[in-house]
C-alpha cells in the first residue's frame, strides 16, 4: 500500500509531501523538507494550524467536545481517579499499581517542604507582589537550589527524572500556599504528612495552634479541579514548556516558562476574568439579564468572559463535570452564591439561546472553576497559581517527550519578513 501524499504546485513544478495520520484518525502534511525542497515556508500566524510535535499524552477533539488522557476519557478520570493518579498517568503513560502509586505518593509528601534558605527569597518580594511573578521567580530557583537535578544535560537529568518529576509538582503546591500567605501577612505552615490536595488546604488556612480540617466534600472539589486542569495538548503555557525544553534546558526551568505564559490574561487568567465580569453583573444589580440582553447588542461583547474556547467548537467536557461539581460542593457547604445564580443564567442562555449556539459560545472550564475556588476560600489573585499547580504533570510530560526524543531539535520557528529594504546608513548631520 503506498503511503498517502498531498501535492503542492509551486509555479509549474509539482511536490509530494507525505501524509502523517496520528492513532485517532487527524491527518496532518508533513512540512519538514518543504524549505529544503521548494525554498518556501508556510506561514500560519500563531501557529493555528500547525503541527508542532507528535505526542502521546493527550488527544483533543474540539468539534466533538472530546479530552482523553493517555487514552482515557476526561469524564471517567473526573468521576474514577484523583489529581495524584491521573498526574502519575499523564507523566508515566499508564495508570500506576498500589506499589507505584504508593512510591509516587511517598515522594510528593517527602518533598513538600520548601528549604528556610530558600524561603528567604520570598523576603524580598513587596507584599503586593504578583502571585504570578513570584511563582516563577521562585519555581525557577529550583535549578539552582537541586542543581543535581537541573544539569541541562538531557541524559543526566533524565537519569533523575523520577525524583525531579514528583519533587516539581510538590514543591510547587508548597510555593502556591507560602506566596498565598506571605501576601495575606500570615506566618508559613510547614507541610503535614497528608494526602496532596489536603495537605494543600493545610498549607494555606492552618494556623499556627489549629489544624485547617477540610470536609471530604471540599477536598473532592479540590481535587477534581486540580485533574481537570493537568493537561490540555498543546496550549500556549504547554508549547511554551516544549519550546524551551528543545533547547535542553532542564525541566525546573522548563516550567517555570511554562508558568510566564499561563500567566497572560488570555490563558491562565481566564477565570478571574469571569469572577471579574460576574461580580460586575452582581454590582449593577443585574441577574445577568441585562447583560445578555447587552452583549448580544454586541456593546458589552467585551466582557463575556467564560464563554467559547479557541480549540473546542462544541461544549468543553470539562465544563460539563465541574458545572455539576460546583452546585454540589455549595449545597455541601450551605452557601448560597449570587455570583453562582448568575452564571447559571448566563450558562441557560448559551445552551439554549440562538444567539450564543450559532457562535458556539458554549461556557468553558474556567466559567466554573473560579466559582469552585471562590467557595473553596481562594482568592481571585491566587487563581491563576491554582491552575498552574494542576498543569504541571502536563508540563512535566511534554518536556519528557522532547527530552527523549533522539531525533529532537531545536524549535526555531521561520518568519515573513515585512520591513524596510536594504538601505545605507544616514550620519546624524544628513538626517532629517
Amino acid at each position: 500500500m503506498q503511503p498517502k501524499t498531498a501535492q503542492l504546485k509551486i509555479d509549474d513544478k509539482e511536490y509530494s509531501l507525505p501524509i502523517i495520520t496520528g492513532t485517532e484518525g487527524e491527518r496532518a502534511i508533513d512540512m519538514r523538507n518543504l524549505r529544503k525542497d521548494t525554498g518556501h515556508i508556510c506561514y500560519d500566524q500563531g501557529y493555528g494550524n500547525t503541527g508542532s510535535c507528535e505526542s502521546t499524552i493527550t488527544y483533543l477533539d474540539g468539534d466533538n467536545g472530546v479530552l482523553r488522557h493517555r487514552g482515557y476519557p476526561i469524564e471517567q478520570l473526573a468521576m474514577f481517579s484523583n489529581y495524584v493518579e491521573t498526574a502519575y498517568l499523564v507523566i508515566y503513560g499508564e495508570l500506576p499499581n498500589s506499589k507505584q502509586r504508593k512510591a509516587f505518593g511517598h515522594l510528593l509528601r517527602e518533598h513538600s517542604a520548601i528549604e528556610t534558605q530558600m524561603q528567604r527569597i520570598f523576603d524580598g518580594f513587596p507584599k503586593n507582589a504578583p502571585a504570578m511573578g513570584m511563582l516563577t521567580s521562585i519555581v525557577s530557583s529550583l535549578a539552582a537550589y537541586y542543581p543535581e537535578l537541573a544539569t541541562n544535560n538531557f541524559e543526566k537529568d533524565l537519569e533523575h527524572f523520577d525524583l525531579a518529576a514528583p519533587m516539581a509538582i510538590s514543591k510547587i503546591r508548597t510555593i502556591v500556599a507560602m506566596i498565598y500567605r506571605y501576601r495575606h501577612g500570615l506566618p508559613f505552615i510547614h507541610p503535614r504528612d497528608l494526602p496532596f490536595a489536603d495537605n494543600f488546604l493545610h498549607l494555606m488556612f492552618s494556623d499556627p495552634y489549629v489544624a485547617y480540617v477540610p470536609v471530604p466534600e471540599v477536598t473532592n472539589a479540590l481535587n477534581l479541579l486540580l485533574l481537570l486542569h493537568a493537561d490540555h495538548e498543546q496550549n500556549c503555557s504547554t508549547s511554551t514548556v516544549r519550546m524551551v525544553a528543545s533547547s535542553g534546558a532542564n525541566l525546573f526551568t522548563s516550567i517555570s516558562a511554562g508558568i510566564c505564559a499561563l500567566s497572560g490574561p488570555l490563558h491562565g487568567g481566564a477565570n478571574s476574568a469571569v469572577m471579574h465580569m460576574l461580580q460586575s453583573i452582581h454590582d449593577e444589580g443585574d441577574d445577568g439579564t441585562r447583560f445578555i440582553a447587552a452583549a448580544k447588542s454586541g456593546s458589552k461583547s467585551n466582557r463575556l468572559m467564560g464563554f467559547g474556547h479557541a480549540v473546542y467548537r462544541n461544549y468543553d467536557p470539562r465544563a460539563r463535570i465541574i458545572g455539576t461539581a460546583c452546585d454540589k460542593l455549595l449545597t455541601r457547604l450551605g452557601k448560597s452564591d449570587p455570583l453562582l445564580d448568575i452564571a447559571k443564567n448566563l450558562e441557560h442562555a448559551a445552551l439554549n439561546d440562538e444567539y450564543f449556539l450559532s457562535r458556539k459560545l458554549y461556557p468553558n472550564v474556567d466559567f466554573y472553576s473560579g466559582l469552585i475556588m471562590r467557595a473553596l476560600g481562594i482568592p481571585t489573585d491566587i487563581f491563576t497559581v491554582m491552575f498552574a499547580i494542576g498543569r504541571c504533570p502536563g508540563w512535566i510530560a511534554n518536556w519528557k517527550e522532547v527530552a527523549t526524543n533522539a531525533k529532537g531539535r531545536i524549535y526555531r520557528p521561520r518568519q515573513i519578513y515585512i520591513g524596510a529594504v536594504k538601505r545605507d546608513y544616514v550620519p546624524m548631520d544628513k538626517r532629517g
